[in-house]
């Protein structure tokens, strides 16, 4: 009989020992707010902490160490209304103000916290509000730096992470990224972890979530630009986002693949989005650049090029989604490379290191390879291509834009490059770009692009002038946007490859 009294009265001991705490706690409350109830109290507190001088005020009156205790008494699902709101104290308190940071962790705020989210955020049933609070909160503090970032990664690294990671809502997923790009930045050991077996399946949960939801917020965004585009992890995200099987080959590894998910197009189409939006800031690795270069090939064997695309990027399906997000990529790479990083070894840059991998090459001959663009096309006679239908020699654009695309990177790269305009003419690539000077219906702005790229192939280069000038005319369809540049359309009565000829 006693061994069941004494857990009887231990349990009615703690209890009080609780309601003591709650009740002192509750009185503190009220008085640093002037309130008559602990829920008004809290409402008072998170609007004066959203002020800078409330901040600062409440600094020197331990509410920190306050709404930390009431949380520690409160950590139960019943209590869910007083902790979302003492969360929220907590969360304005530690907005920039470092006094507050100290008391936090000086009252080991981030392993209370941490308790919150997992016993009551992260039910079987998961609060997602009590979550993302809680991290918004996490974030705040490790701005702060130094061991404010280790403090939060240490109790949140790897498990709780990827716990956290995999509850598919957006507003989580924002959040937690915040967390983890404010406790990575400056800070390369955690980055490395991140970045390590551990790591990598809580970048993969994300990008899962964030396409699911199709989330392309700020703090997403600038942990995706820190670890691929800036940094050097783009192919072991994209690739560990399916898993493919690999040949080792000396030492390097090849991915082989007949197939792609939806989250690697996402993947993709976020860093897209990301340098085109700071196409004028971003820097740029080397070794983004020469992945994307990667994938674009990996992408290119695995496409159909037999259906003629009717719908820009994204069309839905993942390999030609990934083939046109490479190439988008590509062309804004190529129009930002005065930005690479000044961690590269090499002088190089990033269009050098492209265009020594055989980039040029690789674009022109898929252009070579594409059928005429519609406007040719439509110029040519009916026996010789019936529109809609193609040549076994032929390819087809698999998305609309997919041939300006290939134009564009081709443009951006001979922009005031002696040496790609010489390759482009030792490649006979003068006559295929300048046949891309029209208007094409599956290919918005080709024309625009095309006059882009040829200028940039004429400039200063007098050989490549004389390419032009020296065109010999042989038979040809005329074709109004190049009667107007001085130009027609040749067919080769052979080979039914269309090339276009000075016509003066």
């Amino acid at each position: 009989m006693d061994d069941k009294v004494v857990p009887e009265l231990a349990v009615h001991d703690k209890i009080v020992a609780e309601l003591t705490i709650l009740e002192n706690v509750a009185k503190e409350l009220l008085l640093v707010s002037n309130s008559s109830s602990v829920e008004t109290a809290l409402e008072k507190l998170i609007e004066l902490a959203k002020e800078e001088g409330g901040r600062l005020d409440l600094s020197s009156k331990n509410v920190v160490t306050t709404v930390l205790h009431l949380c520690q008494s409160l950590s139960s699902i019943s209590y869910r209304q007083l902790l979302l709101s003492s969360l929220k104290v907590l969360r304005n308190l530690c907005a920039g103000e470092i006094r507050n940071q100290n008391e936090f962790l000086l009252q080991r705020g981030v392993e209370i916290v941490v308790d919150v989210i997992t016993s009551v955020g992260l039910t079987p049933d998961p609060d997602c509000m009590i979550i993302r609070v809680g991290l918004q909160l996490l974030g705040n503090y490790s701005v702060g730096g130094g061991e404010r970032q280790c403090d939060v990664w240490y109790q949140l690294f790897p498990h709780k992470f990827l716990k956290i990671a995999r509850v598919r809502s957006r507003e989580i997923c924002d959040p937690l990224c915040m967390v983890i790009y404010t406790c990575c930045d400056g800070t390369d050991g955690l980055l490395t972890d991140l970045c390590s077996e551990q790591g990598l399946p809580i970048l993969i949960e994300i990008l899962r979530t964030a396409s699911a939801v199709d989330l392309k917020e700020v703090w997403l965004k600038l942990l995706l630009s820190k670890l691929c585009i800036e940094g050097s992890y783009i192919s072991s995200i994209f690739f560990k986002l399916h898993s493919f099987p690999s040949i080792q080959n000396n030492g390097v590894v090849t991915h082989v693949t007949d197939q792609f998910v939806i989250e690697q197009p996402y993947l993709l189409s976020v860093l897209s989005e990301i340098l085109n939006e700071r196409i004028e800031h971003i820097v740029v690795s080397h070794d983004f650049a020469l992945s994307i270069f990667g994938i674009l090939k990996s992408a290119f064997v695995v496409v159909d090029f037999s259906i003629r695309g009717k719908s820009d990027l994204p069309v839905g399906f993942a390999p030609i989604d990934v083939l046109g997000y490479s190439l988008t990529i590509l062309r804004d790479i190529c129009a930002s490379d005065h930005l690479t990083s000044s961690k590269e070894e090499s002088s190089k840059d990033v269009v050098d290191v492209l265009v020594s991998s055989g980039l040029i090459e690789f674009l022109l001959n898929l252009l070579r390879d594409l059928e005429p663009p519609t406007t040719i096309r439509k110029a040519m006679k009916q026996d010789q291509i019936k529109e809609g239908t193609i040549s076994s020699s032929f390819r087809c654009c698999p998305y609309q834009g997919f041939r300006r695309d290939i134009v564009s990177i081709i443009g951006n790269c001979a922009y005031r490059r002696r040496y790609v305009q010489d390759e482009i003419r030792d490649k006979n690539g003068i006559l295929l770009l300048l046949q891309q000077c029209v208007v094409d219906e599956d290919n918005p702005f080709l024309r625009e692009w095309g006059i882009w790229c040829v200028r940039n192939l004429l400039e200063g280069n007098a050989e490549n002038q004389r390419a032009i000038t020296d065109l010999e005319l042989q038979g040809t369809v005329d074709v109004p946007e190049l009667v107007r540049l001085g130009l027609r359309v040749e067919v080769d009565p052979v080979t039914r490859r269309t090339k276009l000829v000075n016509a003066s």
